[in-house]
């Protein structure tokens, strides 16, 4: 329990701004994500461009984690699509 309550705590001003920074890198990410999605289409190679290349001009961890989080959510839309995982289902076809 002591490692859960030292990562807790009272927001700071740093802590503050190094969140605002971190939300700028990811909306930053998101719109290269956007771009190149648009130009590569989203399937599954378009995904997997598209995450690539935003994860390759954030430089660093956040562009890691920033390509990390595009492909999962990349891989999970194309499944959705294939009737995969994530796939929404109303039930009218089950009947």
């Amino acid at each position: 329990m002591d490692g859960v309550a030292k990562s807790v705590g009272v927001p700071t001003a740093g802590g503050v701004k190094e969140a605002l920074i971190d939300y700028g890198y990811g909306v930053g990410g998101g719109i290269v994500y956007s771009l190149a999605s648009s130009l590569l289409g989203s399937g599954l190679l378009g995904s997997l461009g598209s995450a690539a290349l935003a994860g390759s001009v954030i430089k660093g961890a956040r562009g890691t984690t920033i390509a990390t989080v595009l492909g999962f959510m990349g891989i999970l839309a194309s499944m959705g699509a294939a009737g995969g995982v994530g796939a929404t289902s109303t039930g009218a076809e089950v009947m």
